[in-house]
Protein backbone atom coordinates (compact mmCIF):
# COMPACT_ATOMS: atom_id res chain seq x y z
CA UNK A 1 0.00 0.00 0.00
CA UNK A 2 1.03 3.60 -0.87
CA UNK A 3 1.88 5.84 1.87
CA UNK A 4 1.46 9.77 1.58
CA UNK A 5 2.26 13.01 3.76
CA UNK A 6 -0.82 15.60 3.05
CA UNK A 7 0.02 19.22 2.58
CA UNK A 8 -2.23 21.61 4.17
CA UNK A 9 -3.15 22.65 1.26
CA UNK A 10 -4.97 19.53 0.87
CA UNK A 11 -7.10 20.31 3.82
CA UNK A 12 -7.50 24.11 3.05
CA UNK A 13 -9.31 22.81 -0.44
CA UNK A 14 -11.17 20.02 1.74
CA UNK A 15 -12.62 22.46 4.04
CA UNK A 16 -12.51 25.86 1.96
CA UNK A 17 -14.05 24.40 -0.96
CA UNK A 18 -12.72 27.17 -2.91
CA UNK A 19 -11.20 25.86 -5.72
CA UNK A 20 -13.14 23.31 -7.28
CA UNK A 21 -10.69 21.12 -9.42
CA UNK A 22 -8.09 20.70 -5.97
CA UNK A 23 -11.80 20.27 -3.95
CA UNK A 24 -12.69 16.91 -5.85
CA UNK A 25 -8.82 15.90 -5.79
CA UNK A 26 -8.41 16.22 -1.85
CA UNK A 27 -12.64 14.47 -1.61
CA UNK A 28 -10.86 11.45 -3.84
CA UNK A 29 -7.70 11.25 -1.93
CA UNK A 30 -9.86 11.22 1.42
CA UNK A 31 -12.10 8.72 -0.02
CA UNK A 32 -9.20 6.06 -1.15
CA UNK A 33 -7.76 6.32 1.98
CA UNK A 34 -11.32 5.88 4.20
CA UNK A 35 -12.00 2.57 1.01
CA UNK A 36 -8.55 1.44 2.40
CA UNK A 37 -6.33 2.10 -0.74
CA UNK A 38 -3.75 4.76 0.29
CA UNK A 39 -2.63 5.00 3.90
CA UNK A 40 -2.27 9.37 5.04
CA UNK A 41 0.10 10.76 7.76
CA UNK A 42 0.56 14.39 8.59
CA UNK A 43 1.84 16.23 11.51
CA UNK A 44 1.75 19.15 13.92
CA UNK A 45 3.50 21.45 11.00
CA UNK A 46 0.52 21.07 8.98
CA UNK A 47 -1.58 22.31 11.40
CA UNK A 48 -0.23 25.11 12.61
CA UNK A 49 -0.12 25.88 9.10
CA UNK A 50 -3.88 25.51 8.48
CA UNK A 51 -4.77 26.98 11.70
CA UNK A 52 -2.44 30.21 10.41
CA UNK A 53 -4.02 29.99 6.96
CA UNK A 54 -7.63 30.15 7.89
CA UNK A 55 -7.10 32.90 10.50
CA UNK A 56 -4.93 35.21 8.20
CA UNK A 57 -6.38 34.21 4.93
CA UNK A 58 -9.67 33.46 5.49
CA UNK A 59 -10.09 35.43 8.46
CA UNK A 60 -12.19 32.76 10.21
CA UNK A 61 -13.19 32.65 13.99
CA UNK A 62 -10.92 30.46 15.76
CA UNK A 63 -13.88 28.25 17.40
CA UNK A 64 -14.37 27.33 13.46
CA UNK A 65 -10.55 26.46 13.27
CA UNK A 66 -10.00 24.93 16.21
CA UNK A 67 -13.24 22.74 15.07
CA UNK A 68 -11.72 21.80 11.65
CA UNK A 69 -8.16 20.83 13.56
CA UNK A 70 -10.35 18.78 15.55
CA UNK A 71 -11.70 17.10 12.96
CA UNK A 72 -8.66 16.32 10.82
CA UNK A 73 -7.34 14.88 14.16
CA UNK A 74 -10.35 12.60 13.83
CA UNK A 75 -10.36 11.13 10.64
CA UNK A 76 -9.57 7.60 10.80
CA UNK A 77 -8.00 7.22 7.84
CA UNK A 78 -4.97 9.99 8.84
CA UNK A 79 -2.00 9.21 10.93
CA UNK A 80 -0.84 12.35 12.83
CA UNK A 81 2.61 12.18 14.19
CA UNK A 82 2.61 13.80 17.52
CA UNK A 83 -1.66 13.26 17.84
CA UNK A 84 -1.46 13.09 21.27
CA UNK A 85 0.41 16.77 21.88
CA UNK A 86 -1.56 18.32 19.12
CA UNK A 87 -4.89 17.06 20.52
CA UNK A 88 -3.59 18.59 23.99
CA UNK A 89 -3.00 21.72 22.38
CA UNK A 90 -6.87 22.03 20.81
CA UNK A 91 -8.21 21.87 24.23
CA UNK A 92 -5.84 23.97 25.81
CA UNK A 93 -6.49 26.36 23.19
CA UNK A 94 -10.68 25.99 23.19
CA UNK A 95 -10.33 25.94 27.29
CA UNK A 96 -8.52 29.29 27.57
CA UNK A 97 -9.00 30.98 24.17
CA UNK A 98 -5.62 31.24 22.41
CA UNK A 99 -4.73 30.01 18.77
CA UNK A 100 -3.40 26.52 17.98
CA UNK A 101 0.78 27.72 17.84
CA UNK A 102 0.16 29.54 21.10
CA UNK A 103 -1.83 26.46 22.77
CA UNK A 104 0.61 23.58 21.42
CA UNK A 105 3.82 25.74 22.94
CA UNK A 106 1.78 26.01 25.99
CA UNK A 107 0.66 22.70 26.02
CA UNK A 108 4.44 21.22 25.04
CA UNK A 109 5.97 23.23 27.70
CA UNK A 110 3.56 22.09 30.73
CA UNK A 111 3.73 18.40 29.75
CA UNK A 112 7.53 18.77 29.64
CA UNK A 113 7.72 20.70 32.57
CA UNK A 114 9.14 23.93 31.03
CA UNK A 115 8.43 27.03 31.61
CA UNK A 116 7.74 29.77 28.67
CA UNK A 117 10.00 32.76 27.69
CA UNK A 118 8.19 35.50 26.21
CA UNK A 119 6.98 38.70 25.94
CA UNK A 120 3.52 37.86 25.33
CA UNK A 121 3.01 37.31 29.15
CA UNK A 122 -0.11 37.93 29.44
CA UNK A 123 -1.57 35.92 27.11
CA UNK A 124 0.56 33.01 28.39
CA UNK A 125 -0.81 33.37 32.13
CA UNK A 126 -4.00 32.86 30.34
CA UNK A 127 -2.52 29.65 29.53
CA UNK A 128 -1.60 28.69 32.69
CA UNK A 129 2.61 28.14 31.30
CA UNK A 130 5.36 29.33 34.11
CA UNK A 131 7.14 32.38 32.40
CA UNK A 132 10.73 33.19 32.43
CA UNK A 133 11.31 36.35 34.27
CA UNK A 134 11.96 39.22 32.36
CA UNK A 135 12.92 42.59 33.37
CA UNK A 136 9.66 44.36 34.42
CA UNK A 137 10.67 46.99 31.77
CA UNK A 138 10.93 44.50 29.11
CA UNK A 139 8.10 44.96 26.28
CA UNK A 140 4.75 42.77 26.70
Amino acid sequence: MTRWFVDSNVFLRFAIRDETEQTIAAQALFRRAQQGEIDLFCGPPVFFEVAWVMKSAYKLENAVILDFLESMLALPQLTVFDADQVARAITLARERGLGFADGYIAATATERNLGVATFNRAHFQKAGARLYPFPSHAPT
